[in-house]
């Protein structure tokens, strides 16, 4: 069962009284399936009924976030790729391990940190037999909020890290730039401090290894500042 305060969301953002026969695509939230009673446990389960925008019906299971119950900091992705949607955990296929490679180089834990995506579930095109990414919209990345907002409640990290453009501008904005901003540390209204720097994915779509070994060292550099700033 919803939360009042969840429901009052849902309402504010247009839903529809039977949130199952919603027909206003921008007016969808996942908030009436997060649960009343709020642990990881629990939303772990409650986000696999989750019926708060229409890519559940292609994916194969909806993918939370994963790690400390009070981890320092959040990393957020995108999405959950092809492999994460089989195996439902968070940055387990190539773009994680080149993530988990680029924390170690740069001092920091990946089981000390929570890992999480701004949208649970896998959005994608076929092509051939494979499953292609496709990103999110705009609407589907706002209807998955409230899973979000509710790891933020109950992990409350004092830094949360969005990786690539999706993510950075579902947290901190639509007129937010990586390219701009990426590798800085800042005040922001979830956490006390926030960062965004390149997804990793980016760095495997890279044309020549010389450009895959500049963008990964730059990528370790954003996060070597990120763990000074928590040693600090």
């Amino acid at each position: 069962m919803a939360t009042r305060r969840a429901r009052a969301r849902a309402e504010s953002l247009g839903a529809d009284r039977d949130p199952h026969r919603q027909s206003d695509v921008a007016a969808r939230s996942a908030a009436p399936w997060v649960p009343e009673r709020r642990s990881l446990r629990a939303l772990r389960d409650a986000v696999q009924g989750c019926r708060g925008c229409d890519l559940w019906r292609n994916a194969t299971q909806g993918v939370m976030g994963e790690g400390p119950r009070h981890a320092r900091v959040m990393l957020v992705g995108e999405q959950p790729g092809d492999r994460e949607d089989v195996e439902g955990h968070p940055f387990v296929g190539p773009a994680g391990r080149l993530l988990d490679r680029a924390l170690a180089d740069a001092g920091i834990a990946r089981d000390e940190c929570w890992v999480t995506n701004a949208v649970k579930h896998f959005k994608w095109t076929p092509r051939g037999k494979r499953r292609i990414h496709e990103r999110p919209s705009k609407n589907e990345v706002t209807a998955c909020r409230p899973w979000f907002q509710a790891e933020l409640e109950l992990v409350q990290p004092r830094v949360v890290v969005a990786l690539g453009a999706t993510a950075a501008q579902a947290l901190f904005g639509a007129s937010f730039r990586v390219t701009r901003s990426r590798g800085e540390l800042f005040d922001t209204s979830w956490t006390p401090q926030g960062m965004a720097t390149v997804h990793p994915s980016s760095i495997l779509r890279a044309r020549t290894d010389e450009e895959r070994r500049r963008a990964f060292e730059e990528l370790v550099a954003d996060l070597s500042r990120l763990a000074k700033a928590l040693d600090e």
